[in-house]
């Protein structure tokens, strides 16, 4: 599904330039559940932004079913993460006045879709993480996992067929961290929806399809995971 091609990445700091990628390459099977590890530093979460074209490469493309996503213009690639991409970050950056419902529905509402299909729709993946007794509790009234679950839910909201994770269990216990994982592959195993997922737990990462170890910038190594089942 998707084709990394050679990405370089120097962002400048202080008059010198800081390289954060040095020639990654590899590809992303549909329906595939792709753990990144490696130290901070190694260049992780600057590889997640640009396959999600949040930033751009300094050089090398990435391709999307064959599409040069780079060759897009700005509102094109806006376009295209809202239609075929949804993000999860360690902090779920939940909008704090609004309810779990209204925080899922945010990223359908955009494009003016009426309130009771997306209420629905909403209330359906909501359902389907485990939240469907919170609907209306806002995220102050939420444990750290709940929001996570809440925004897990809100990155399904558009039917993504790629979800870009960056340590998003960071800032969760072991238990939830676990729960939140073994709730991401079984979306993986009943939507079809292939994962790419930054983190520094050995454990939670060696659940994965496969494993991309970064150094440097670089990918060192790529390994199979156990695909252990939730």
């Amino acid at each position: 599904m998707i084709q990394v091609m050679d990405l370089h990445k120097t962002f400048p700091m202080g008059g010198q330039e800081v390289t954060a990628l040095r020639g990654v390459r590899f590809e992303i099977a549909r329906g595939e559940v792709l753990a990144i590890v490696g130290a901070s530093g190694a260049g992780k979460s600057t590889l997640l932004h640009i396959i999600g074209t949040l930033d751009r490469p300094t050089a090398g493309t990435v391709l999307f079913e064959g599409q040069d996503l780079f060759r897009l213009s700005d509102q094109e690639q806006a376009e295209f993460r809202n239609r075929r991409i949804g993000f999860v970050f360690q902090f779920h950056h939940l909008l704090p006045e609004f309810t779990a419902l209204e925080n899922t529905c945010l990223p359908a509402y955009i494009q003016n879709r009426p309130w009771v299909e997306l209420e629905a729709e909403a209330t359906a993946l909501l359902n389907a993480v485990g939240l469907g007794h919170r609907l209306h509790h806002k995220p102050g009234e939420l444990s750290g996992g709940e929001q996570q679950r809440v925004a897990v839910a809100r990155a399904l909201m558009q039917r993504p067929d790629l979800v870009l994770a960056d340590e998003p269990t960071g800032n969760l216990d072991t238990h939830t961290g676990d729960e939140l994982f073994a709730l991401m592959r079984t979306l993986n195993r009943t939507r079809g929806i292939s994962f790419v997922i930054v983190t520094h737990n050995e454990k939670l990462s060696a659940q994965a399809d496969r494993i991309i170890h970064m150094e440097d910038g670089k990918i060192t190594n790529s390994k199979a995971g156990t695909k252990t089942s939730p």
